[in-house]
């Protein structure tokens, strides 16, 4: 014979606030969020303004991936380790950027240069220069 087991209400049962921890995100509602945030970040850089453009590029991109990361990819689901991993593995990704950036950022250097791109610069300062005599 089945026995049935009686529900015991927790004390989560009438509180409207508490998501458990399989509870899924609107998604329709963060795709919104997202097209928001996409058409943001491309007519901020059309404002011309330096810090208007960083912002929003950067700024945008941030919260655009947070957004993706836990509601898409349920990082916030998953054990413990898995955000520490992701964790340690942005902060090498960063650490090999500020590593190599101050050689790949200049065009030439000792037994190595960049001719691409110093003709590319030589072209935008000549460009710069004769649009200025004009």
């Amino acid at each position: 014979m089945a026995t049935q087991h009686a529900h015991h209400p927790t004390p989560h049962d009438e509180d409207p606030a508490y998501e458990s921890p399989h509870h899924h995100p609107n998604y329709v509602r963060i795709w919104g969020i997202l097209l928001v945030l996409l058409v943001i970040s491309v007519i901020g850089p059309m404002l011309g303004h330096p810090v208007v453009t960083l912002i929003t590029a950067f700024g945008i991109a941030v919260v655009k991936a947070f957004l993706v990361v836990k509601n898409f990819m349920h990082i916030n689901m998953a054990p413990r380790f898995v955000g520490l991993l992701m964790a340690t593995c942005l902060l090498f990704m960063l650490l090999f950027f500020a590593a190599v950036a101050p050689d790949v950022m200049r065009l030439e250097g000792t037994g190595w240069e960049k001719p691409g791109w110093k003709a590319a610069n030589a072209a935008f300062q000549a460009g710069a220069h004769g649009d200025a005599h004009h």
